[in-house]
């Protein structure tokens, strides 16, 4: 298990983390969530022991994190950390060599993850030449070459597009399946409630909210209803606490208590005309997320300017 606990950073008059704690187990997808600035780039860095800590331990396992712990683990930073003009594939057996890998276990290494990535036909071009979402999938083989126990990953669907972010989506649940532990960040919301089993909500340096996505949401203090009808949505809700949020030519979006039965709601919107389908449920991740934070605006320097 990695354990976090009372991770500490300043940057001059900055606080960059105060007390950040947070354990991630193998078989787990933990999702890192924050505005920009919120921290989640130093924790991943002082995960990684590229950042020095005020105060505060990382442990995988009961085990401070030194270099032979850390040769187990996977990062995938969010700026791009490769050579540029290095061609593909002799990046790839470049970095499994320095993991420890023999010349013949990185080339086998390098030329499955080169296929399962779809970048089989770009081994010999160099980084620099490649789309951004190809360089993406690169930074991710770099992470996975040596079968990590452990991934932390800072952003690894940006600039991907919809096919590859469904093969990344697959990867990384393989990987979790067969026992690694997971640890991402990302600010695409869907994707983290798609993937990620759990959450820890950082800002300003300090973890806000942390569990289980459907407990998180569940704990929210309102549902939805979302109601199509077959003719035009004239349906106002007659139950008490309940609201209309949206309304279109033949859908209406309400708003309600968790205490509300979900069959009486359903029963009243019929009085508004035929009901061709009805959804309840509790808010999103993104909502939840938003409220959490304040619904403060994201800086445009990024988590970078005070080392995230």
């Amino acid at each position: 298990m990695l354990a976090a606990t009372g991770l500490r950073k300043r940057y001059g008059e900055v606080t960059a983390l105060d007390g950040v704690d947070l354990t991630v187990t193998p078989g787990e997808i933990v999702g890192f969530l924050g505005p920009n600035g919120a921290g989640k780039t130093t924790t991943m860095r002082a995960i990684m022991r590229l950042v020095d800590l005020d105060a505060g331990t990382v442990t995988w396992n009961g085990r401070p994190v030194d270099d032979q712990v850390r040769a187990g683990f996977g990062y995938m930073p969010a700026e791009r950390g490769m050579y540029p003009r290095m061609r593909v594939r002799e990046h790839l057996v470049y970095y499994g060599r320095l993991s420890g890998q023999a010349p013949a276990e990185a080339g086998r290494a390098a030329d499955g993850w080169l296929e399962r990535l779809d970048l089989t036909d770009r081994a010999t071009s160099n980084v620099q030449d490649l789309s951004s979402g190809n360089q993406q999938r690169v930074q991710l083989a770099l992470a996975l070459l040596a079968d990590p126990e452990l991934l932390v990953l800072d952003e690894p669907f940006s600039g991907l597009d919809p096919v590859a972010v469904d093969t990344l989506s697959g990867i990384l649940r393989e990987r979790v399946a067969q026992g690694s532990a997971l640890l991402l960040s990302s600010h695409q919301l869907d994707l983290v409630a798609d993937v990620c089993s759990s959450v820890v909500i950082v800002d300003a340096g300090r973890v806000v909210l942390d569990g289980r996505v459907d407990e998180i949401r569940a704990a929210a203090d309102h549902r939805y209803a979302d109601v199509e009808f077959a003719g035009p949505a004239t349906w106002t809700p007659a139950l008490p606490d309940t609201s209309v949020v949206s309304r279109s030519e033949r859908r209406v979006r309400v708003r309600t208590t968790p205490e509300v039965d979900p069959a009486a709601l359903l029963s009243d919107a019929g009085t508004g005309g035929d009901v061709r389908s009805f959804s309840f449920a509790p808010p999103d991740l993104s909502e939840v997320f938003l409220h959490t934070v304040g619904r403060r605006p994201v800086s445009d320097e990024g988590d970078e300017a005070v080392g995230r």
